[in-house]
């Protein structure tokens, strides 16, 4: 039997059709094949994804002590055996509402060595009342950009971290905070 040729030619095609696609494009498990990318078109690298949009989180409606300083500061202070001892916040005599101050240290063991981070709401008035009563006792006065600060005279300071600073306050739109170094202050930051 003989197989006219325009048939057996159109079957010639087609298989060498389908063997250059199944050579150009690859195919997935199920064996259907993927297209191939253009000249114009590049595939996206392999682990890259788009940026995702990610809720700011937000603080916590109360100040406490794991949220008042930094969560890498936090780490760092749990992994050595600190806790916190909770107090109120206080300048002079006068207690601040809606703030506290955090004592961490090594509680198991007697020891000197802890730090001390604070945070409070504070309004204008009470800000320069507190300035003025932290003044008037010795402490020493300072401003940078848009916040006050307030630092015991380093004669009298128990510590100093490396430019000479002891414990101090910082004065700010609202609030203030108080570490047992200025360096310190930068590890607080509820606002």
């Amino acid at each position: 039997m003989r197989t006219p040729v325009p048939l057996a030619f159109g079957a010639l095609l087609a298989v060498v059709a389908l063997t250059a696609c199944s050579a150009s494009a690859p195919s997935d498990a199920a064996g259907t094949p993927k297209p191939k990318p253009t000249a114009s078109e590049t595939p996206a690298p392999a682990g890259t994804t788009e940026p995702v949009n990610q809720p700011t989180p937000t603080p916590s409606a109360e100040p406490a002590c794991d949220t008042v300083i930094t969560e890498g500061t936090v780490e760092a202070l749990t992994s050595q055996g600190w806790t916190a001892k909770q107090e109120e916040f206080r300048i002079g005599e006068t207690v601040l509402d809606g703030g506290l101050v955090c004592l961490w240290s090594d509680y198991s063991t007697a020891s000197d060595h802890g730090q001390m981070y604070g945070w409070a709401p504070l309004d204008v008035a009470s800000a320069d009342a507190a300035q003025r009563t932290l003044q008037s006792e010795g402490w020493l006065r300072s401003a940078e950009g848009d916040s006050v600060y307030l630092t015991e005279d380093p004669e009298h300071a128990i510590a100093t971290d490396d430019e000479g600073f002891g414990m101090t306050y910082e004065f700010g739109d609202g609030w203030v905070k108080v570490s047992d170094t200025k360096q310190g202050l930068l590890l607080i930051d509820w606002m």
